[in-house]
């Protein structure tokens, strides 16, 4: 710690005492003569945090926390950026998600940055509101090579799938897509599904839903291939993809724990196999997820663990928006007298909302069915609100 203590000095007959000088006198010099460079950048951090407040609408949190990575005496350079933004469709909660996502842009230049960027997605057909959306999602596209990664990357997604469109598709459902290693990865891999006598047609689907699963070691992708032509996932099928797909996205510690769940709840090893072969998305599920689904429908709703084996496609619907209100809903019927037991999961869960209303709910006359209607739209307000617990079943 700086300091200075008292200490007697003699002067020829006059002794002199140096008082003490702490760390906190220094700290308070520095902080308040104009003159120094602690001064300089405590006011223009509190510049930048009130522009970032006042101009970009953030929060003063996140205003003070993108203060520390970008910072600026004058508005100048920032207003020229919010301006370009404005200009080119951006709302203002837009643009403070983008600043606060990546506040360095507020230093970028508009010209050679911004500008070539914007004009090259335009020029492949993305509307301005489309676009908007997605550099706000994802403002890295703006830190990323224009001409090494953005234009080769797109065209050979535009090439691959013979539409700027479905490019424009894939970019907004996965738009790191764009800093992908195409030639080290999503080529060889697509060589190993055609090679296995995977469709064209299917390859293409994958890529276009989830071209993260083409962007794995292909020694490991291969692996996965091996595995889902071993379970007997037919490779003529798209569900061959979405197998290996899901295979590429856990270790084998968390499938062997996924399975136990199952096996916990009364399937057969042979069950769940031929569960993932009709719908692979069955071991993708948390294993939250797959208790409280099949809690609900054994233990609330009585239905046999083979029967939900069965139906795979239903574990992957929504608890709160589908099976707990139908499910709760269709057992006040029974108990009114006005449904007999034995419906089976397909009727109550596999069809669509309109469908399902027009069974349970209008085919009763006018009145009786604004009395139901009503009791089920209760259903689906406590679920949402997460009051009917749906975690705990």
């Amino acid at each position: 710690m700086l300091c200075f203590l008292s200490k007697p000095i003699l002067h020829g007959r006059t002794s002199i005492k140096i008082q003490t000088f702490k760390t906190h006198n220094l700290l308070y010099i520095l902080r308040t003569n104009p003159l120094l460079p602690f001064s300089t950048t405590s006011n223009q951090q509190s510049f930048t945090v009130s522009y970032l407040i006042k101009t970009c609408g953030l929060s003063p949190e996140s205003a003070s926390s993108a203060s520390k990575h970008v910072s600026f005496e004058t508005p100048n350079q920032p207003d020229s950026v919010i301006a370009f933004l404005n200009t080119h469709g951006f709302s203002k909660p837009q643009i403070a998600t983008l600043v606060r996502k990546m506040p360095r842009i507020l230093s970028s230049n508009v010209e050679k940055t911004l500008l070539p960027r914007i004009t090259f997605f335009n020029s492949k057909g993305i509307s301005s509101s489309d676009l908007t959306k997605l550099l706000s999602r994802d403002p890295s596209i703006f830190k990323i090579s224009l001409e090494k990664k953005i234009i080769p990357s797109f065209n050979f997604l535009s090439n691959l799938f013979q539409s700027d469109h479905h490019a424009l598709e894939v970019l907004n459902l996965q738009s790191r897509v764009l800093q992908y290693q195409f030639d080290s990865y999503v080529l060889p891999n697509r060589d190993v599904l055609r090679q296995n006598g995977v469709p064209e047609v299917n390859i293409v689907k994958g890529l276009r839903r989830a071209p993260t699963s083409f962007c794995i070691a292909p020694a490991v992708f291969k692996e996965n291939v091996e595995k889902a032509k071993k379970m007997g996932v037919n490779p003529e099928r798209f569900t061959f993809v979405r197998a290996v797909y899901v295979l590429g996205t856990m270790r084998k510690s968390t499938w062997e724990r996924k399975f136990d769940v199952y096996n916990k709840w009364g399937w057969s090893e042979k069950e769940i196999l031929k569960a993932f072969k009709c719908h692979p998305y069955v071991m993708a599920f948390s294993e939250d997820k797959i208790n409280a689904m099949m809690g609900f429908l054994v233990n609330v709703m009585g239905f046999q663990a083979s029967s939900v084996a069965k139906q795979p496609l239903l574990l992957g619907l929504s608890m709160e928006k589908r099976i707990v209100p139908r499910g709760l809903f269709v057992k006040d019927l029974v108990s009114m007298g006005l449904l007999k037991k034995g419906l089976g999961l397909k009727a109550l869960f596999g069809t669509s909302e309109a469908l399902f209303l027009q069974r349970f709910v209008y085919c009763y006359e006018e009145d009786k069915a604004s009395e139901l209607l009503k009791l089920y739209n209760e259903k689906l307000k406590l679920a949402a609100g997460g009051k009917l617990r749906t975690d705990k079943f």
